[in-house]
């Protein structure tokens, strides 16, 4: 998986319509190989973005949390924590 996809599931405050599209495109650009695709598969590009997000949008809204929901703050700062400590490699 794409480091740059975050967890948007069961947190506090709840992710964004904004989160959701950021991450559908980061799967997309993962799976094309690409950041930025061609003239000719623009469109072929903006589609599956479009559709991963509302797919992505659906399952969130679908999801039933058997816990409380996580501080999103608290989670990136420890995330932070954790690859700062990360040794190189």
């Amino acid at each position: 998986m794409c480091r740059n996809i975050k967890p948007l599931f069961n947190f506090s405050p709840p992710a964004t319509d904004e989160d959701i599209r950021a991450a559908a495109l980061q799967f997309v650009r993962k799976i094309a190989g690409t950041r930025k695709p061609s003239k000719q598969n623009t469109d072929a590009f903006d589609i599956a973005v479009e559709e991963i997000f509302q797919s992505s949008k659906r399952m969130l809204d679908g999801l039933v949390a058997t816990t409380p929901p996580r501080d999103r703050a608290r989670f990136e700062a420890m995330k932070r924590l954790r690859y700062k400590d990360a040794k190189p490699r």
